[in-house]
């Protein structure tokens, strides 16, 4: 259920809007909402994503499709919403993307393909908006130990300090949003055993 108005949150507003990133009206009505409520669009971070499925030829059509329309679609939907504002506001637009999306990834191909597209559109729509004064960052973490997995989320997976944990990619973000004449490319965090893994 969205909230009408911004709501005191430990001292700070807030507007809680779940948004099914899919449906683009619905995208552009949570933009729409969040400059209403606050007056501007400072930053956008575009964190919507899953995975699904494995290997190509196991993948479902329907695995595939669900994948495509989160990571991607969504992505461009927030995107487009968002770049008037943040343009209006010389703000900063995050996009969360993945070790996937700079290594190849025999194990699951499609979702690390979503994640190379996540990086290539937010190179080359840094080179659109940056006159106009937009940063652009891609936040490429590899493991963190959160809900996010298939079968066995990363939480149940690792035990804590084991691998990234959440309040790294919070920091990374806010370090990233708080650029205000300079932009940071891209921030890579990965725990530090991750490249004995090849």
């Amino acid at each position: 259920m969205r909230r009408s108005s911004p709501e005191p949150v430990h001292g700070v507003a807030t507007l809680v809007a779940p948004t099914d990133v899919t449906e683009e009206d619905a995208v552009a009505e949570l933009i729409d909402g969040t400059v209403d409520a606050f007056g501007s669009l400072d930053v956008l971070v575009n964190n919507a994503g899953l995975a699904r499925g494995a290997d190509v030829e196991t993948l479902s059509t329907e695995e595939y499709r669900t994948m495509m329309n989160v990571n991607v679609d969504g992505c461009f939907f927030a995107t487009r919403a968002a770049l008037p504002h943040l343009r209006a506001s010389a703000g900063n637009l995050i996009f969360v993307g993945s070790f996937a999306g700079q290594y190849p990834r025999p194990f699951n191909p499609v979702y690390a393909a979503t994640k190379w597209w996540v990086r290539g559109f937010a190179h080359s729509v840094a080179g659109a908006v940056g006159e106009a004064g937009v940063g652009v960052t891609v936040v490429n973490p590899s493991e963190v130990r959160t809900e996010f997995g298939d079968d066995e989320s990363f939480a149940e997976r690792f035990d804590q300090g084991e691998v990234t944990e959440p309040d790294e990619i919070a920091d990374a973000i806010a370090f990233a949003a708080r650029q205000d004449r300079s932009t940071v490319s891209e921030l890579d965090l990965f725990r530090r055993d991750k490249f004995s893994d090849f």
